[in-house]
């Protein structure tokens, strides 16, 4: 009896018995993020004649991100921290130990600037070194094919190309898409004349090289790029009337992101063109996938969402944009599951805000679970295993 007491008071000064781990432990986080959102890259923003009056004024200069994208970054990094807190990535109540974050962001001032922007939301005080180059330096793991750290099968990308196009070429896809060109019009132009709007140029694609990828030429370049114009007006909370001279509703700007959509469905998701392009990115996403971080984020551009999304077979929607538009501040999120077996999954999801929510400054933000397309073997649940999707990243 004596014995038994001491055995009982022993496990009690041990504390409580810990139970086995019931479900899955998120082990390690992979996140690609779009930058924030910004002006038109160029300034004017588009060739003279596109549109018939001049292009709204913005706060910053071309391609950097505005104050209102900041403050939408800066939001996501509070839900993204807490998320990540929860689950156990990041400790609960201090910084994370040196070497378990890696942030990497393009050299441009409005990668570095969400990163900045993303981490003082996320981490607070923790003050985490971003890795980047100097702002505006060529950073080759953000162009792997001009830097020569990977080519393109000229001939597998011009097949995959033909393959998304389709049996009616891209005339076809000008005709099916003739309906949105004509709205996009009434808004460049209101009521002026020709030459005003996209012009009469048919949709062309030059083919990929070994070292640059293919180029959008004709009616799909310019909507796509004026649709995604119209659309960072409208992310910034401009004046509904000069969000498209007033001419553009929300309905307008959701269904005109078609055309930036199309166009990656087309330039940068096929596999012989993805691979290569995100070649440079590859080593940081398989340092979360593998669990040499406990977290690694990305900050970079559209593109680079859909080639990994691409890569891996995957699709979203947000509200306000097109299917499969990456939207600013969106990120592709891959977490790596323990199983309580020791099997290692991904789980797949995309997160961000909606397009109302990034005009108010108001809203949290919003994750969507995403079937990993690529994986020949999913789990039910829409999981990978994680040699698969390791595998997928590879030439």
């Amino acid at each position: 009896m004596r014995k038994m007491m001491m055995i009982a008071a022993a496990l009690a000064c041990a504390g409580p018995v810990q139970a086995k781990t019931a479900g899955p432990v998120v082990e390690s986080v992979a996140v690609l993020m779009r930058h924030g959102i910004r002006p038109p890259t160029k300034d004017p923003a588009m060739p003279a004649g596109i549109a018939a009056a001049a292009w709204p004024l913005w706060d910053v200069p071309p391609g950097w991100l505005t104050v209102r994208g900041g403050e939408a970054v800066e939001r996501l990094g509070v839900d993204d921290g807490a998320w990540l807190r929860r689950i156990g990535v990041l400790p609960a109540a201090r910084c994370p130990d040196a070497g378990r974050v890696h942030i990497l962001a393009d050299s441009d001032q409005r990668t570095i600037a969400t990163a900045q922007h993303w981490a003082k939301g996320a981490l607070a005080k923790c003050a985490p070194v971003i890795d980047h180059l100097p702002q505006d330096q060529g950073d080759p793991r953000f162009g792997p094919l001009s830097a020569g750290l990977a080519r393109i099968d000229p001939v597998a990308a011009a097949g995959a190309i033909e393959q998304a196009v389709g049996p009616e070429g891209l005339a076809g896809i000008d005709r099916r898409l003739a309906p949105l060109y004509a709205r996009l019009n009434a808004i460049l132009c209101g009521g002026a004349a020709a030459p005003c709007g996209l012009g009469a140029e048919p949709t062309q694609i030059r083919p990929a090289t070994a070292q640059a990828r293919p180029k959008l030429s004709g009616m799909l370049d310019r909507a796509s790029t004026a649709a995604q114009i119209l659309l960072l007006e409208y992310a910034d909370g401009k004046p509904r009337g000069e969000v498209g001279w007033g001419r553009a509703s929300a309905g307008d700007i959701a269904a005109l992101s078609t055309f930036h959509a199309e166009e990656f469905r087309l330039l940068a998701r096929p596999r012989p063109i993805a691979v290569p392009n995100l070649a440079g990115l590859t080593p940081v996403l398989r340092e979360g996938l593998q669990g040499r971080v406990g977290l690694a984020l990305i900050l970079g551009h559209d593109t680079n969402i859909a080639n990994l999304a691409g890569v891996l077979g995957l699709h979203w929607r947000v509200d306000g944009l097109a299917a499969d538009d990456p939207a600013p501040g969106g990120a592709i999120v891959l977490e790596v599951l323990r199983m309580p077996s020791g099997r290692r999954l991904v789980r797949a999801s995309y997160r961000s805000q909606s397009l109302e929510a990034m005009r108010s400054g108001k809203g949290a933000s919003l994750r969507q679970p995403m079937a990993i397309g690529a994986c020949r073997h999913p789990v039910r649940g829409g999981l990978c295993p994680l040699g698969e999707v390791l595998g997928a990243l590879e030439p």
